[in-house]
């Protein structure tokens, strides 16, 4: 944890308590929106929904989670047209596809509505389109920080199993960790689609193409937990390489049984608590962070898994 979220998560603890005796009698009654890009099929995201809820009852703000249904990023971007519509105080939001979503919330920006890029996008990215600040895990980044690990523990062929293909952010990770191996890319990202069923049986396929490979990255539960029950099925689990973006009950699992060498955790609940207490201590004091915050990445291995698997899927 670095310093300056040590000093907010004090601050917090200080802060939260007169917040919540005060929340009938304060003037401000803010409201923060966060968008994400998230399908409501994506059960990771109930983290994200417990952190900005946590929040705005401790600071005393109300807030509101929406999202696609399925995930399209053409209709996250009416979305977020639509939450700057009704004038919150701030909008947070990913930043899944710069390119679709720049326009919607540059105009939050320019209607003087403040904006934190949580998730996904860069800080970079952040800075270009008006936001106040980033929370988040820089994917390239972390994608090198696993291949790097990956390639210190034996890996030198891969599949990197992506479940989002259509959210550019996302093949970052693939990107970056073929890069901390050392590895040209190439056809070792597969687009594994979102069903369970499908990417089960891709994964399978792969695997007897290309008996070669021994190491395999998935971007999260949804290619994560079919991604388990391939390598079970055939004979694999625990004798291939394996690392995962993210957290979940079946991830917990597999780590605990050895089938998971290690899960990234970018600790989603920081990802949406930390923009919701920001916002308030920015509206009602005009106080602002000096730095984006990287809330991951970290990794969790079997040595350390008793908090996680206590909160996995809620806080963790």
């Amino acid at each position: 944890m670095t310093s300056l979220m040590k000093k907010l998560v004090l601050a917090t603890a200080i802060v939260a308590a007169p917040f919540m005796t005060a929340q009938t009698a304060a003037a401000e009654g803010e409201k923060y929106i966060l968008v994400s890009h998230a399908p409501d099929s994506d059960s990771w995201w109930n983290t994200i929904k417990n952190g900005i809820a946590l929040a705005g009852e401790q600071v005393g703000a109300e807030v509101e989670y929406r999202n696609p249904p399925t995930g399209d990023i053409a209709d996250m971007a009416r979305i977020i047209e639509q939450a700057a519509a009704s004038q919150p105080d701030g909008i947070i939001t990913t930043l899944a596809d710069y390119d679709v979503l720049k326009g919607p919330i540059s105009a939050a920006v320019d209607q003087g509505i403040d904006v934190i890029i949580m998730n996904t996008g860069t800080p970079d990215q952040a800075r270009e389109i008006g936001a106040l600040m980033y929370v988040g895990q820089p994917e390239y980044d972390a994608g090198f920080a696993a291949g790097q690990r990956a390639k210190g523990e034996g890996v030198t062929n891969f599949l990197c199993v992506n479940h989002a293909i259509q959210q550019p952010t996302v093949g970052e990770r693939c990107r970056g960790y073929a890069d901390g191996l050392g590895i040209d890319l190439g056809n070792a990202m597969m687009d594994s689609g979102t069903d369970p069923s499908e990417i089960k049986n891709k994964v399978l396929a792969y695997l007897s193409a290309n008996p070669d490979v021994d190491g395999i990255l998935t971007l999260g539960p949804v290619s994560a937990d079919p991604t388990i029950s391939a390598l079970k099925e055939n004979g694999m689990a625990g004798d291939i390489h394996f690392g995962t973006f993210d957290l979940g009950e079946e991830i917990v699992k597999g780590i605990k049984d050895g089938t998971i060498n290690w899960g990234i955790d970018q600790q989603p609940f920081l990802q949406a608590y930390m923009p919701v207490v920001i916002l308030a201590n920015w509206d009602r004091y005009g106080v602002l962070p000096g730095n984006n915050i990287n809330s991951g990445p970290g990794f969790v291995t079997k040595d350390a898994l008793a908090k996680v698997e206590e909160f996995a899927g809620e806080y963790r």
